[in-house]
């Protein structure tokens, strides 16, 4: 044991001897087939859990069970985060972004393998969520924690973190080319010629490690038929209902876990998501687990089976029916969503969205059919309405163009796919800036972006720019007193911090110029005589933007900086903040 560990270390030195673009490029490579064989893993022990507790329902009273599933899943995976993870990790691809902007890439080491764990059974069990986001989490842990271990810099943690978020896209759906554009699009990446090689190395590993281990066959069989040009505008139909549905989707989402965090004991919160989810997937069975079965039966035209639900067998045939019994999956399916991740569960809103896309599309086509206006092939449009719905929900077109395509082998509907994509995206961005992962960073002003100038912004971390520097005065100190710490200081500003340590005031140097050598003010004028309130206040963990305008506003070169109980910590420079930034870009440039 002890030789092999020698061995490794060995190995690792030489690495690290070698020039930074070709480690970085080999590095990808490892990152690569890591994030693939985390994504097979992951694919198979969701399904090998699902089988094992369901493929011996035989009769309807079995199927009660589905009551009880969900919210046991749920249970075992918020124990397994509470006292076991003791971390929040969930959002995988939302705590991604905030990796990038706010912790210089830099992800724990629990995550190359808690979400895996956690998601496997909050989804085995059948919760209504979706298994991609988990291991894009997983993967991006991945390259961030091998970057860290050959302490590589900021730029080429981020890039291989990218690489471990592009593999394991790349890996579970089998879809390398959109494992690249979900990095670019959603995760931000810059693509430059440093980056470009190993995100394709990355991904392309992963996808060949799919293949090798899952078989050559798509993640999505379909029926679909050739395209038709006198289909163009009710592909355009669809794509305004997939963007008004995306905003549905996303503003429901948000407003429904919002609701639930209110309540703050995790195991009543746990109880009446459970309840709520089991009751919704007993109704409703499509929504049981990442739903991908019933996805697939929609895209062969079968939604009869599709509904897959004993308790309406006498009118499961009637074609009003299941117009109705879908509308109503693709209401609920947000709230078993969030009834899922707010009890306890641990998944992504990815599976999701491509779930209540390709039901959306079922719709608008059972809709025009209905109508009698014209006849569209069902399944074509339930292949179309993954990518306008994924368009609308992450904000990322060519994401969804790509990733539908490979998933399904639908290449013979490019125009479809960028027609029903590019329209939901304009439609939901009339109303909604933000992707549904990144608007709460946006709300918190922590997101980064393609802008560089702001995302360096962002990127900047004003507590580490915090000066201590300063002499302290308090305002019962004289003139005779401040003198003396004056002369001892190399700063021209003093804080004036109470018993409490608030700060109450501060002094400049060339406020007192004209008394500080008069002697007879000596004994007789105190601090809080000369002291001024300062022109603005930072506190402690404020977003740049925020800060910058302070100093904008204000005029002033130094703010002073309190904690959330007005404590005074320190201050922080306009010049110091315009030097970081300095380097921060030239970082982020350098080629």
């Amino acid at each position: 044991m002890l030789k092999f560990l020698h061995q490794i270390h060995g190995y690792m030195l030489w690495l690290k001897r070698l020039p930074e673009r070709q480690l970085v490029l080999l590095l990808s490579l490892v990152v690569g087939l890591l994030s693939g064989l985390a994504a097979v893993f992951l694919k198979n022990i969701v399904h090998w859990i699902a089988k094992l507790l369901t493929s011996w329902f035989e009769t309807g009273a079995e199927s009660l069970l589905y009551l009880i599933y969900p919210g046991l899943g749920m249970l075992l995976s918020l124990l397994y985060v509470r006292y076991v993870v003791k971390d929040d990790i969930g959002h995988g691809v939302t705590k991604v972004l905030y990796a990038i902007s706010r912790n210089n890439s830099k992800i724990k080491r629990h995550n190359t393998y808690s979400s895996m764990i956690a998601s496997s059974v909050t989804i085995g069990f059948g919760g209504s969520v979706g298994a991609e986001a988990p291991i894009v989490y997983t993967g991006a842990a991945l390259g961030s924690n091998i970057a860290q271990l050959f302490r590589l810099d900021y730029r080429n943690i981020t890039l291989l973190l990218g690489c471990g978020a592009a593999g394991a896209v790349a890996g579970i759906f089998k879809a390398p080319l959109a494992g690249i554009v979900f990095t670019l699009e959603i995760l931000m990446l810059d693509l430059t010629l440093s980056s470009i090689v190993p995100l394709l190395v990355s991904s392309v590993t992963a996808a060949s490690v799919s293949y090798f281990m899952l078989g050559n066959t798509v993640s999505f069989t379909s029926t679909i038929e050739p395209f038709n040009l006198a289909n163009m505008p009710y592909y355009v139909v669809l794509g305004v209902c997939c963007g008004f549905g995306a905003l549905y989707f996303t503003r429901a989402t948000l407003a429904i876990e919002n609701r639930l965090k209110k309540i703050t004991n995790p195991f009543r919160r746990w109880i009446i998501c459970a309840v709520g989810l089991g009751v919704l997937i007993f109704l409703f069975p499509p929504l049981y687990g990442e739903g991908y079965e019933s996805l697939t039966l929609l895209l062969h035209s079968d939604s009869t089976n599709a509904a897959g639900n004993v308790l309406y067998e006498s009118v499961a045939s009637n074609v009003g029916f299941i117009l109705l019994f879908f509308l109503a999956v693709f209401f609920f399916k947000v709230f078993s969503m969030s009834f899922t991740n707010s009890g306890g569960g641990v998944g992504g809103t990815f599976g999701p969205t491509l779930f209540v896309g390709g039901v959306a599309g079922f719709i608008v086509a059972r809709l025009i059919n209905l109508s009698g206006i014209h006849e569209v092939p069902e399944a074509n449009f339930v292949l179309v309405g993954m990518a306008g719905m994924m368009s609308g929900v992450m904000h990322a077109p060519l994401t969804a163009i790509f990733l539908i395509a490979e998933i399904t082998g639908g290449y013979g509907l490019f125009i479809p796919l960028m027609l029903a994509s590019a329209t939901s995206f304009v439609t939901i961005r009339g109303f909604e800036k933000h992707s549904i992962y990144t608007k709460r960073l946006a709300m918190r002003g922590e997101l980064i972006t393609h802008n560089k100038d702001q995302a360096v912004l962002t990127m900047l971390n004003v507590d580490k720019l915090i000066e201590t520097d300063f002499a302290i005065v308090s305002p019962d100190n004289t003139l005779g007193q401040l003198v003396k710490i004056l002369a001892r200081s190399r700063r021209n500003l003093f804080p004036v911090v109470d018993s409490m340590a608030k700060l109450v005031g501060v002094v400049l140097l060339d406020d007192i110029r004209g008394i500080m050598f008069d002697a007879e003010h000596y004994d007789m004028t105190r601090v809080r005589d000369i002291m001024k309130r300062p022109p603005d206040v930072v506190v402690k963990g404020e977003n740049m933007q925020s800060v910058l305008n302070k100093f904008e506003s204000s005029g002033a070169w130094n703010l002073p900086v309190v904690d959330d109980r007005d404590q005074y910590v320190g201050f922080v420079s306009k010049s110091k903040i315009f030097s970081s930034y300095r380097n921060m870009l030239q970082e982020m440039s350098n080629e």
